[in-house]
């Protein structure tokens, strides 16, 4: 837990109260953008809320009542422009203490003279068009008498027993001045679990993946104690013969958001065999300088097992910076369209910019048939960045369809994509778009890899599981002639899973 220091004029005898302390939320951006991340003294975390909705809100309950002095927040780039400071006796009534307008973002420091148990900031305008984000909201005053002694640390954290899917803890009870309430169960460093009392079973879980986990006591004022010891575990393999595992996502390093670090978090534990990008690995226009500043320093630790795709954005740059940066792993035959092989698995790599932006791609669609032709494993999966069919942000692409329509011709297994910032799975569509468990492809949309997600969204037929509030990575599993994937999220769970299927 980083140490969390005095800051600003507070009164000699006032003292930070919120740190730590429970929060609620309005919304949240994704599951890693909690409201907890805003207390816990680390200025590297934060709560976000959701993109482009007025107004939003986060309150922290300061465990009993206290006299408030001042507010302290530091904002992310996504500011409030207009928002209220309001206190509150019991969390449900508030009362509006100060309104602050034509805010410009980075640090508020505000004094106050109020009274309450809650304090919320609740934001009416944005500064930004996306939602409100706070690194740091900081309560200072002084209690009034009640306990103010947090419980100690939990003893003896242990791992009792994993599954495929689960981990089981269990550890020696904290001990407080009062009485404890109840334990926070973080797995990688989030909030996963509230039992009261000393086990907890951790499921959804990725298989064969590490998660570390810790434990801390609350008790009845909101006290939180230190953390435990903290203890490693890691779930069973999926099933005999799952030997060959691959990483896929797409639409990765942001300029502004931190995410695809979590996501490369998330290719640490899994260890994969191989991993395969859906394009749109490097923003704003794909420049092997911004190579270099961002993608390299989170995804490109495994640069050398990656088999990339091209993206709209690297095509800013003429996709000089992606050949730069990728080499002749993303141009093995002189093109930035190329077929690698796994296991029974034949992979292709598509280049979908060109037949995006014209609408006609001859030589590279005359390649990919005759690819294919040659094909002589039993197991196709093909992947680029426009997906011909969604119900994300950009819908149906029908000026790619001749990409789609090779591999339909051969009866592909799997189409993956992303440009799209949502994950969804879709039925096996054909030609054209009508489920066809027969003739159809079935595809997965997975622009999830670290960029700002999108919610916009027009449902279509034949869509099985989606969701746009997290980022992840798609652990896809390859076992003879049969696949299944986890879909796990920057918090560890398991947002979907698919399979296994038999290749065709």
């Amino acid at each position: 837990m980083p140490q969390i220091a005095a800051s600003g004029t507070a009164n000699a005898a006032d003292s930070l109260l919120s740190a730590n302390k429970p929060t609620t939320v309005s919304s949240v951006e994704a599951q890693t953008f909690g409201g907890a991340n805003a207390v816990d003294g680390d200025p590297t975390t934060r709560w976000a809320s959701l993109e482009g909705v007025d107004p939003q809100w986060i309150a922290v309950d300061l465990g009993g009542t206290a006299t408030i002095t001042k507010v302290k927040l530091n904002w992310e780039v996504a500011h409030a422009a207009e928002y209220k400071i309001q206190t509150s006796a019991d969390g449900s009534s508030w009362s509006t203490k100060k309104t602050l307008t034509g805010q410009n973002g980075g640090i508020d420091e505000t004094a106050l003279t109020a009274s309450g148990r809650y304090v919320r900031i609740y934001g009416t305008k944005r500064g930004t068009p996306y939602g409100y984000s706070l690194w740091e909201l900081e309560v200072w005053g002084s209690r009034e008498g009640g306990d103010n002694t947090p419980p100690s640390a939990p003893g003896n954290l242990t791992s009792t027993g994993t599954t495929s899917s689960s981990v089981s803890l269990q550890w020696t009870a904290a001990s407080d001045n009062e009485a404890v309430t109840g334990y926070d169960v973080l797995r990688n460093g989030s909030v996963v679990g509230t039992p009261t009392g000393t086990t907890f079973t951790d499921t959804g879980l990725a298989s064969g993946t590490a998660f570390t986990y810790t434990v801390r006591a609350r008790d009845a004022a909101g006290n939180l104690g230190p953390s435990s010891n903290a203890v490693q575990a890691t779930t069973l393999p999926a099933g005999p013969g799952d030997n060959i595992t691959i990483v896929v996502a797409g639409d990765i390093a942001s300029l502004t958001n931190g995410e695809h670090y979590e996501t490369a978090k998330l290719i640490e534990q899994i260890k994969p065999n191989h991993i395969l990008t859906v394009g749109d690995n490097q923003y704003d226009n794909g420049t092997l300088a911004e190579f270099r500043a961002h993608y390299d320093k989170s995804w490109g630790k495994w640069k050398s097992i990656t088999h990339p795709a091209t993206g709209n954005h690297e095509w800013y740059d003429n996709l000089n910076g992606y050949k730069a940066y990728f080499g002749a792993q993303a141009y093995p035959a002189g093109k930035p369209y190329y077929s690698w092989e796994a296991g029974e698995f034949h992979f292709v790599s598509v280049d979908s910019d060109p037949m995006d932006n014209d609408g006609s791609d001859s030589t590279q669609v005359n390649w990919l048939k005759a690819d294919l032709a040659a094909n002589t494993k039993p197991c196709v999966v093909g992947y680029m960045h426009h997906p011909r069919f969604t119900s994300g942000k950009y819908g149906d692409n029908a000026k790619i369809a001749p990409y789609w329509n090779a591999f339909a011709d051969v009866k592909a297994d799997l189409m993956l994509g992303g440009h799209n910032h949502h994950y969804e799975r879709l039925s096996p569509l054909n030609k054209s778009g009508a489920i066809d468990q027969t003739n159809g492809v079935r595809s997965a949309v997975v622009g999830i890899g670290g960029d700002y997600l999108y919610k916009e969204r027009t449902p279509r037929v034949g869509v099985e599981k989606y969701f746009s509030d997290s980022h992840g990575v798609m652990k896809l599993t390859i076992s003879g002639r049969s696949y299944s994937w986890e879909v796990i999220d920057t918090a560890g769970t398991v947002r979907d899973k698919a399979g296994p299927y038999s290749c065709r």
